[in-house]
């Protein structure tokens, strides 16, 4: 539909917690397609409503050959015991980069564009970006998960390792 333009980290819709979706129609299409246009037009892995100055429990992750995941209303059932730190970052936070802990397997439920509940399963970098998509839905920025925020050195160092 339309590339939209992403919101400054200063914004309040992202300090705040997205409204749930109540109607299932054109307009959340449309909303998708807006968020889908512009994660591709900032080479995102992952974007929700609240980045593009919307106030919507809604998002979309990128799984490259699993193709796109669409997250409406998306809430945690579960999370593993077992937890991987690896280094975040955010389009509305260029250059910031911290390392962040979070579960290694988890649960999802969400809504489909229907409106019906779904459930999935989700492992390591999915999971990763469906737990820091979900708290941006909730107004939590990475940077107060993160234990620790990287310097530009360190994450040149961090990206040589890989």
């Amino acid at each position: 539909m339309a590339i939209k333009k992403l919101v400054p980290s200063t914004h309040p819709v992202l300090s705040k917690k997205a409204k749930k979706i109540t109607t299932f129609d054109e307009n959340l299409k449309r909303l998708l397609l807006d968020i889908e246009d512009t994660l591709y037009s900032e080479e995102a892995s992952a974007l929700s409503a609240p980045q593009i100055g919307v106030s919507q429990r809604v998002a979309i992750i990128d799984m490259e050959a699993e193709g796109l995941l669409q997250l409406i209303n998306p809430k945690i059932k579960t999370e593993s015991n077992e937890k991987i730190i690896d280094l975040e970052g955010s389009v509305n936070l260029p250059n910031v980069f911290g390392e962040v802990e979070r579960s290694k397997m988890i649960t999802v439920e969400a809504n489909d564009l229907e409106g019906h509940e779904i459930e999935l399963t989700a492992y390591d970098d999915v999971a990763r970006m469906i737990l820091h998509i979900i708290d941006q839905l909730d107004g939590i920025p990475f940077t107060e998960r993160a234990t620790k925020i990287l310097t530009e050195k360190e994450v040149e160092a961090y990206f040589d390792n890989e």
